[in-house]
């Protein structure tokens, strides 16, 4: 049998020509300076069509359209896919006027953790509004749904605990996991029946928690929480909702995922980001009074963190303007992803979307790497997902929508996939 060499093998298996599966699974057992010259070697080898399209350059406010810098330093207009801005709120008036006089009164930063110098008057009145939005007791701002994921997995659960997760919760969730050195068992996407099972036949010294997501990032489908907030609590189990992508989205007034499916809230944990519908960066917990306050002491990324800046927060607070006075962006939002799935169906959607993101499925065997670059050579700014964000045999391109997506943009989004499918003799469903 004929051995292939190291560059025949980079050049084969998962359709990219960096072989991240190999770098990943492998390079790891190498020391450091092997396993970094592995990684710069295959960047090297790359043939120019399989070039990844990774921190592509933007030169340009984020909005339906943004202008990207290629590698010669060419720029271009590209129509913007891949950007979780689903309201349009990167690039909106209000929310820019609002910064511009936050930092005329408080400045650019307030450098030091909330616990000591760190708590403005803003941040207050965020922590307050976010819990009128979420109707819940109080809420706690963090500087990203990372930490936030980090500190409350660390602040509120001990390894004693068990945590059932939902196989799909983000990989924030499960590091979060990894730092407290937890007991969690992760169950099939949505299916209720195993969660079931698990909360029978699983018993623990310490506390039970539930945890899901509302709406799944690399889907774009949503928790059946009408299911499984009753079950939980059947079991004496506390539920935490990871309600990123729906927070501003869902719902007849932008609450989320709990608003969406008309479901008040008791005594859940909820987490959110900044980092989507609000085109920002932060994160938030909301929940009883109770925990919140405890989490304030124990969650330590929130502990030894500096605040986010007060633009930062002003931005949020003026986007929560936005979500209350301007319905029609959500209702927009809904239209557009409903024509999107309409006419890319046949293309191979992974799940039938239910917030603002879609995900088209890329066979086993097609090169993605190359599908990328005919999507960047003709204008569509789209993500390509790679192993190792998901599995090698579930790669796919994720499409978030804008509200302000036009149906000029729309078509030609349409038109694009299906160009790119038909190079790539990729058969489409009728």
């Amino acid at each position: 049998m004929k051995t292939k060499s190291h560059n025949e093998e980079e050049k084969s298996g998962n359709g990219y020509s960096i072989d991240f599966s190999s770098i990943w699974k492998n390079g790891r057992k190498l020391p450091l300076n092997e396993r970094i010259n592995l990684f710069h070697v295959s960047m090297q080898n790359q043939e120019k069509e399989d070039k990844h399209l990774y921190m592509r350059v933007i030169d340009s406010a984020t909005d339906r359209t943004v202008i990207a810098v290629d590698a010669d330093g060419n720029k271009k207009e590209m129509l913007m896919f891949g950007s979780n801005n689903y309201l349009g709120l990167a690039n909106h008036p209000h929310i820019k006027e609002a910064v511009k006089k936050a930092i005329n009164k408080y400045g650019v930063g307030i450098a030091g953790p909330p616990l000591l110098n760190g708590y403005s008057s803003l941040m207050k009145e965020l922590e307050n509004r976010l819990s009128k939005l979420k109707g819940t007791e109080d809420t706690m701002i963090f500087t990203s749904g990372y930490t936030a994921n980090l500190g409350l997995l660390y602040g509120l659960c001990t390894p004693h605990d068990l945590i059932i997760a939902d196989e799909y919760n983000h990989a924030s969730f499960f590091d979060g996991v990894k730092l407290l050195r937890g007991k969690c068992i992760t169950f099939g996407h949505n299916n209720i029946d195993q969660l079931e099972n698990l909360l029978q036949t699983h018993k623990t010294d310490g506390d039970l928690f539930v945890a899901v997501e509302g709406v799944y990032s690399m889907d774009g489908d949503i928790a059946p929480l009408d299911k499984i907030i009753p079950l939980s609590q059947q079991f004496n189990a506390h539920t935490i909702i990871d309600d990123a992508h729906g927070t501003g989205v869902l719902g007849f007034n932008g609450e989320g995922i709990m608003e969406e499916l008309r479901i008040k809230w008791t005594n859940e944990i909820i987490m959110g980001t900044f980092s989507k519908a609000f085109a920002v960066n932060g994160g938030f917990i909301s929940g009883s009074r109770e925990v919140i306050e405890c989490l304030r002491f124990m969650a330590r990324t929130y502990m030894f963190s500096a605040s986010l800046p007060p633009v930062t927060i002003a931005a949020v607070l003026a986007g929560i303007d936005v979500i209350k006075n301007e319905p029609w962006r959500r209702v927009q939002l809904k239209k557009n992803v409903s024509f999107l799935t309409r006419k890319l169906k046949r293309f191979g959607i992974t799940t039938p979307p239910q917030a603002g993101i879609i995900s088209l499925n890329v066979p086993q065997g097609a090169n993605i790497r190359k599908m990328a670059n005919d999507f960047n050579r003709e204008g569509i700014f789209l993500n390509a997902i790679e192993f190792p964000a998901v599995p090698a045999d579930k790669q796919r391109f994720r499409i978030s929508i804008s509200a302000t997506h036009t149906n000029d943009d729309l078509k030609k989004l349409i038109d694009m996939v299906e160009l790119v499918w038909y190079k790539h003799n990729i058969v489409c469903n009728d």
